[in-house]
This record gives structure tokens, sequence and C-alpha cells, in this order.
């Protein structure tokens, strides 16, 4: 019993088990940066009104969300990295890096997108054509009028998918990158899988995951369109 409550593990590899959380939050922060600027782009090809944009916008958002995101990182580590011999840097950890964060921001992106054009839908559509009598083109529209609305519409929806994108980072050991919960894993297999290693990194992550949602929720309410 004594050995199932032993916390001691946790104190020894302290430093390790940070190294790994500053990993995740790392490629948490980056992959939310690429995925917001992708959905966006993805959600005006979605409502633009050019069917060639339209048409490819809706097939990726289609074909990413109804992908598994194993499969997406493992394309980008063994298909890009490895078969195609594609390299993003020649540090070899850092290259892997930038493939886990490249296959979550395609992924998180689709969801992102989804996210905004539900937001898009929020707005009345005679300000979209009041912008337009006043000359504005669809792009000034969009940026102007349309997508700033939309944004402060859907903030706690884009919350619930950076504490999603925090959560599936914990896959991204597929794609060669070290961080959390492959530090976890390795730490089971060292010690055991003790209940105590365990309740200690679903501690971490409830601290990196918790306040995201408190914070996101507190800002959908300052920044709530009132209509």
């Amino acid at each position: 019993m004594e050995s199932l409550l032993d916390f001691s593990p946790l104190v020894e590899q302290f430093g390790t088990i940070l190294t790994g959380f500053w990993s995740t939050i790392r490629l948490t922060v980056m992959s939310a940066i690429l995925a917001l600027i992708l959905g966006t782009v993805l959600v005006a090809m979605r409502v633009s009104p050019t069917p060639v944009l339209r048409a490819a916008g809706t097939i990726y958002v289609n074909t990413l969300r109804n992908t598994p995101l194993t499969l997406v990182l493992l394309l980008c580590a063994l298909g890009l990295s490895d078969t195609l011999q594609l390299s993003l840097s020649s540090d070899s950890p850092t290259n892997y890096y930038w493939w886990a964060t490249l296959g979550l921001s395609a992924y998180t992106a689709a969801f992102v997108c989804e996210a905004l054009r539900s937001g898009i839908n929020t707005v009345p559509p005679g300000q979209a054509e009041a912008a337009r009598a006043i000359g504005l083109t669809f792009t000034q529209s969009l940026r102007m009028v349309v997508l700033p609305q939309a944004f402060r519409s859907v903030i706690a929806p884009l919350g619930s998918i950076l504490i999603a994108l925090t959560k599936n980072t914990t896959i991204v050991i597929v794609a060669g990158y070290i961080e959390a919960s492959a530090v976890m894993k390795q730490m089971f297999d060292d010690y055991g899988g003790t209940l105590p290693i365990f309740l200690g990194f679903a501690a971490g992550y409830m601290i990196l995951t918790l306040p995201t949602g408190f914070f996101f929720g507190w800002l959908a309410k300052r920044m709530a369109v009132v209509r």
C-alpha cells in the first residue's frame, strides 16, 4: 500500500516534469496562434462569394474534422518528415516540435473555422448590406464589420477549442515530440503505473486548463455583443 501512495517519484523528477509541461505550453501557444490565423483564413474562404474558394474551404474543414488527430500527426512526422525528408529545422528536436505544431494547427484550424462561421451567422445581414452600400469590398466588410463581431460572439467556444488543443497535445508523442504526457509515460516505465504519478500529472493539466476556462468565460461575458 505504501508503494502505491509513494509521491517521491514526483519529487525526484520535478525538474523533468516542469520541463515537460513547459514543452506542452510552448506547443499549445504556438499551435493556437497558427490555428487562429489559419481558421480565420478558412472562414473567409467558406463565406466567400467565389465558389472555388468556398469549395476548397469546405473540403478542408470536412476532411480535417473527420480525420483522427493521430493520423494527421503521423502524416506530418512519418510521411512528410521521415519519408519525404522535408525538414523544418536542422536540429532534430526542433524539427519534431514544428511538425507537431503544424499538425495540431492544421487540425484545430478546422474547428476554429466552424466556430467563427457560427459567429458570422449571428451578425445581422443588414450590417453586411450596409457595408456594401457604402462601397466596402467583401474583404473590407469582413475585416472591419463582420469578423470583429463574430470573434466577440464566439469567445467561449474558442476557449473550449483552446482547452481541447491543450489536451490534444498528449498524443504528439506519435510525432516524435516529448512533452508532459511523454514524461509521464517514461515515469510509468521507470517507477510503475502508480496512482500518485497519475494524480500529479492530472493536477498539472488541470492547472493549465481550469484557469483558461474561467478566463474565457469571464471574457465572453465582458465582450458580449448587445443585440
